[in-house]
């Protein structure tokens, strides 16, 4: 399969226009909110859209999960095989590509870039491997006073137990001011990596702070694990692969993690395992810890938060509230006040069964909000079954076995 980019354009415009509104972020901005105030296209002209141009990567295999960015006057992404390219966003004629990452392994995806601009100094961001690359956003070429020659390694901050490990990048980072804030992809079983928070220097490449989502003693959390367990290099994860959001006027980064690894057994990591299954609300400058919450204690099923949180204004009681709002995989929404972390609605600790493998210690009670109502399924009972199923009834026995 080969990969294109394409841009549809609307050939009827109706009411006035409005000033034009880039796309500088991934997904729309750094509240991760996927929304414009462009209104050119609407209902009553959507269907008339129509292909303006088309751009070929020229990829024949690969994912291609790009979500361009369009920032001062161009728009930029990554091919399935993680090149990045420039493109005039009026006619899709390539400005720059560049094709020097190295080789790309089958494992590894682009969801996109992050831009910075200070004058002008303007830089696009992107993530090969265990690399962290810096362009100049007008030429493509490598920011050699970047790092190392350009780029700088995500094992920066990680420790040692890291050298040898699987540590990639798949979202772009988030930007505060002079600095870029990474989320990790690793592995999820024993030989996982430290999904720790790192943030580096834009201009320099210098790692700038470090958030340890698996605590070491004398830190906040550290006893919600086994004594040891930051030493022990079979325990990592707790990593933020989906994004994150930030709250440029607070001054604060919203950081989803993940599970700890292994994914599937917590036996050798009793306890509720802080900071994974979190959302993290860091100071953005210094990576201090301003409040967190946790959705699953002593994550077992992969429970990791899949979605960069969403940064919105609501309305409860006739009152303006700034929130943050955190979807997780079990089909809930968790609304927080955006400053002090304290839950917009109630959320109730619900006692959850304790039955586990030998030698696990699972938690007795795991948290569920009072509201939202949840917008997928959270249980399923004998009615719900496909009543011309071939084995009905060898299904209601595994169902009436379950409850």
């Amino acid at each position: 399969m080969r990969y294109a980019l394409i841009l549809v354009l609307i050939l009827f415009f109706s009411g006035k226009e409005r000033p034009d509104v880039e796309w500088t972020e991934y997904l729309g901005g750094a509240d991760r909110n996927h929304y414009s105030p462009l209104d050119q296209v609407n209902r009553s002209n959507v269907s008339k859209l129509k292909k303006a141009w088309e751009y070929h990567t020229g990829d024949t295999s690969g994912q291609m999960q790009c979500n361009p960015i369009i920032a001062d006057g161009l728009l930029y992404a990554t091919t399935a095989s993680i090149e990045v390219f420039a493109l005039e966003p009026s006619t899709g004629k390539e400005v720059w590509r560049f094709r020097n990452a190295g080789e790309v392994k089958w494992y590894s995806l682009s969801r996109g870039v992050s831009y910075w601009a200070k004058g002008d100094d303007k830089r696009i961001f992107f993530t090969a491997g265990e690399w962290l690359y810096a362009l100049n956003a007008k030429s493509g070429e490598l920011v050699k006073n970047f790092g190392n020659g350009g780029r700088v390694s995500l094992k920066t901050g990680l420790g040692a137990s890291a050298r040898n490990k699987f540590v990639i990048s798949s979202t772009p980072g988030a930007i505060f001011e002079n600095l870029i804030i990474m989320p990790l992809r690793l592995s999820e079983g024993a030989d996982a990596a430290p999904g720790y928070i790192q943030a580096f220097d834009v201009v320099s490449g210098n790692l700038q702070w470090v958030f340890k989502t698996i605590p070491s003693p004398g830190e906040y959390g550290y006893e919600t694990w086994e004594k040891g367990n930051h030493l022990n290099e079979e325990i990592g994860g707790a990593n933020s692969w989906a994004g994150m959001s930030v709250d440029h006027k607070r001054g604060m980064i919203f950081v989803p993690t993940g599970s700890a690894a292994f994914d599937f057994y917590g036996g050798n990591r009793k306890g509720n395992n802080l900071f994974a299954n979190c959302l993290l609300a860091l100071d953005a400058r210094t990576g201090k810890r301003k409040w967190h919450y946790q959705f699953v204690h002593h994550d077992v099923w992969d429970r990791d938060l899949p979605s960069p949180p969403n940064l919105l204004t609501i309305n409860k009681n006739g009152k303006p509230i700034d929130v943050v709002v955190q979807a997780t995989k079990a089909g809930y929404l968790y609304v927080f006040e955006r400053t002090t972390g304290k839950p917009v609605y109630d959320i109730k600790e619900v006692s959850v069964p304790v039955e586990g493998l030998m030698g696990e210690q699972l938690s007795a009670t795991q948290p569920v909000p009072v509201m939202p109502q949840p917008f997928a399924r959270t249980e399923f009972r004998e009615e719900d079954l496909n009543p011309w199923a071939e084995n009905l009834e060898e299904l209601r026995d595994l169902v009436h076995q379950l409850t």
